[in-house]
């Protein structure tokens, strides 16, 4: 959210990366981070991809695929790194050769201007992931930054916690963890509390993002989410991916019936340049490991079922699930990590019209008529970008029908300070 593609990667896997020397400079003086059961700290010249990458202290492979290509971001941002890790008993996150996930990046600029942007990251991806969309942007802008791996990383998540819906819930968990501690560090380096506290994310970090403004409104100023993910009793990727699991075999053999499926499942009309890549990418994929985090009784003894199980296999055929069917016990699994749409802070939300991974009809419009029914429209801000997909690595399957999706995130992110500063 375990294919590498030049156009995305739906899931990396991590990258084994050394502690850089930097991090052992012995005039550098060192960060705390309150709860960290370690942590390291160097001081850069330069906190963003320009600087980390040949310094070691970002992974390219973790943010393949979330810009489009040519992409410039800003740069020339001096202050400090420190890389750490949270208590914990899963070691999916082998980065640093550490073997122990809940590890964090947090970036201080030497210019601070007295706020903090926390975000957890899009799929199963790691700590690094948003740093060219996210993080980049927001230290140029003079923010504390500071990121989770949400916890478990990688094809198997599932396989972390103890009963459905533990590691999902441990990704809020995560991200509440990190923003306290995160607060309190910066506040010792600069001798002052953050000023303002905001959260941010894309697709599955979008998905944080609500959840800590509804469930966590006394740690954020505001929020902004790209293309996020929801859960609900009716509506989550449970839901909406297997009528395309269903349907897109039919359509690329040529039943016109199937594209009517489709369509009516949600999938946007003029989407379609981009339906190959997600069938055989990450529809399949997220259906299963989805569903086996929250009904790992469907498929039996088997871990994540059948990848592209063929339609009408029927019981433990991913393809053929139907959520409706399932036992009481699944519907409170999914409750466990339902939204509300009971949002306490302002929350600025963009999604593209062409995404086919979390289609507008099925998830962003979903979720801002459930702000508006439960009485917060007035903290909601939803706007579509016309020809956005759900990450802007997709930009080059279609060129001439889809554009990127970053501008509007930084535009709408500017739209957030101006709304939520003023109180």
């Amino acid at each position: 959210m375990t294919l590498r593609s030049v156009v995305v990667a739906p899931l990396l896997l991590a990258v084994l990366l050394p502690v850089p020397a930097a991090a052992r400079q012995a005039d550098c003086p060192g960060v705390r981070v309150p709860g960290a059961e370690h942590s390291i700290t160097a001081c850069l010249a330069d906190l963003t991809t320009t600087g980390t990458v040949p310094s070691g202290h970002t992974d390219p492979a973790d943010w393949a695929g979330l810009e489009a290509p040519g992409t410039v971001t800003p740069s020339g941002v001096p202050g400090v790194q420190v890389d750490g890790y949270f208590p914990d008993t899963s070691t999916t996150n082998t980065n640093h050769g550490w073997q122990h996930d809940s590890q964090f990046v947090l970036r201080l600029p030497a210019r601070w201007n007295g706020g903090l942007v926390v975000a957890g990251p899009p799929a199963t991806r790691e700590q690094f992931a948003n740093d060219r969309i996210i993080s980049d942007q927001v230290l140029a802008k003079g923010y504390a930054y500071a990121a989770t791996d949400k916890g478990n990383t990688g094809a198997q998540i599932y396989l972390d916690g103890r009963r459905p819906g533990d590691a999902i819930m441990e990704w809020h968990q995560r991200v509440t963890q990190l923003t306290v501690a995160a607060g309190k560090a910066v506040a010792r380096h600069y001798g002052r509390a953050p000023r303002a506290t905001y959260a941010a994310g894309l697709s599955a970090g979008g998905y944080l993002v609500r959840w800590q403004l509804e469930n966590r409104p006394d740690l954020y100023t505001g929020g902004l989410d790209w293309n996020a993910l929801i859960f609900t009793r009716t509506t989550s990727l449970l839901t909406t991916l297997p009528p395309a699991l269903r349907a897109y075999p039919r359509y690329a053999a040529g039943d016109p019936g199937a594209h009517a499926e489709l369509i009516a499942a949600g999938y946007p009309a003029g989407s379609e340049a981009l339906w190959a890549f997600h069938y055989n990418n990450q529809w399949d994929f997220f259906q299963r490991i989805t569903r086996e985090e929250l009904d790992p009784d469907y498929d039996g003894d088997t871990q994540a079922g059948t990848p592209f199980c063929a339609e009408g296999t029927g019981a433990g055929c991913d393809t053929d699930y139907d959520l409706s069917t399932r036992p009481a016990s699944v519907h409170r699994a999914v409750a466990r990590v339902a939204l509300t749409g009971r949002i306490k802070r302002p929350l600025v939300s963009i999604q593209g019209t062409l995404d086919a991974l979390t289609p507008p009809k099925t998830y962003g419009d979903v979720y801002h008529r459930m702000v508006t029914d439960a009485g917060r429209g007035g903290l909601h801000r939803y706007s579509q970008v016309a020809g956005g997909a759900h990450t802007d690595g997709l930009v080059p399957i279609a060129p001439g029908v889809l554009r990127p999706m970053l501008p509007s995130f930084v535009a709408g992110f500017a739209e957030l300070e101006s709304w939520a500063g003023r109180g």
